[in-house]
C-alpha cells in the first residue's frame, strides 16, 4: 500500500483534534460517538449529482482556514492505485505529488477566491458537484451538461441575459451557436472572462467571478 512512494498511514480519526463531535456540531445535532468521518458518512451520503452537498462544503471549509488547515492526507489516503478522494474513488486513480499540489492551490481558492470555485462554496457546491468522480487535474474541464444541470437549460439563461435594448447582444444566444463551451467564459479557478468583448470592444458585461 503505497502512497507517493512511501508506507500508507491510516487517515487520522476527528478524535486527533476534537474530543467530542458535540463542540463542533450544531445544539440541534443528534449525538454522534467519536470515531472518524465513516461515523459522519453513516447518514450524510456522498453524491455524484452537480446538486448541492452542505455538509461536504461545511467539512472542507472548516479545515481550510488559516488558523485550522491541515494536510489533505490528515483525512484522506490512497492505496494500491486508488485515489485518496472519499468516497468515491476517483476515476484518475492515484494521485502524483503534483497533482496533490494542484488539488491544495484549487481548494485554497474554492474556499476564500473571488472566482467561480468561491460562488460555488457559498452555494453549498463542492468539487465532485462539479467534476464528479473525476479527480479535477491540470487538463481538466466540465462539460456543458454538467453546468446545465444545474443552471440550464440554454434557453433559460438566454433569457436571463437578454439584452431590450440591443437583442443580438446575448452571450448565451451568439452567433457561435450552442457548440461553445461554457467554460470558455466561466472559468472555476481562474478569473471568468466575456470573450465576446475580444472583438466587440464596446461591449462592455459584468460576469459572475471576474475576481473584481
Amino acid at each position: 500500500m503505497l502512497l507517493f512512494g512511501q508506507e500508507a498511514s491510516k487517515p487520522a480519526e476527528c478524535s486527533s483534534c476534537h474530543k467530542d463531535f458535540a463542540s463542533v456540531l450544531p445544539k440541534s445535532h443528534a449525538p454522534v460517538p467519536m470515531g472518524g468521518l465513516s461515523q459522519c458518512l453513516a447518514c450524510h451520503k456522498s453524491s455524484q449529482s452537480a446538486a448541492a452537498d452542505h455538509f461536504a462544503v461545511r467539512l472542507h471549509l472548516a479545515h481550510e482556514g488559516d488558523k485550522q488547515k491541515l494536510e489533505c492526507t490528515n483525512c484522506h489516503n490512497q492505496a494500491n492505485g486508488i485515489s485518496f478522494m472519499i468516497p468515491p474513488p476517483a476515476k484518475n486513480g492515484a494521485l502524483k505529488p503534483e497533482d496533490v499540489a494542484l488539488l491544495k492551490q484549487e481548494m485554497a481558492s474554492w474556499s476564500s477566491s473571488q472566482f467561480l470555485d468561491a460562488l460555488h462554496a457559498k452555494a453549498g457546491v463542492d468539487c465532485v458537484g462539479c467534476h464528479g468522480s473525476e479527480t479535477p487535474l491540470a487538463d481538466s474541464t466540465v462539460e456543458n451538461d454538467r453546468c446545465l444541470s444545474c443552471h440550464g437549460p440554454i434557453e433559460k439563461l438566454a433569457a436571463r441575459s437578454a439584452n431590450k435594448e440591443f437583442p443580438k447582444r446575448n452571450p448565451h444566444a451568439s452567433h457561435y451557436g450552442s457548440d461553445i463551451a461554457c467554460t470558455t467564459c466561466h472559468h472555476a479557478h481562474e478569473a471568468s472572462v466575456v470573450m465576446c468583448a475580444e472583438c466587440h470592444k464596446l461591449w462592455k458585461l459584468d460576469i459572475p467571478g471576474a475576481g473584481k
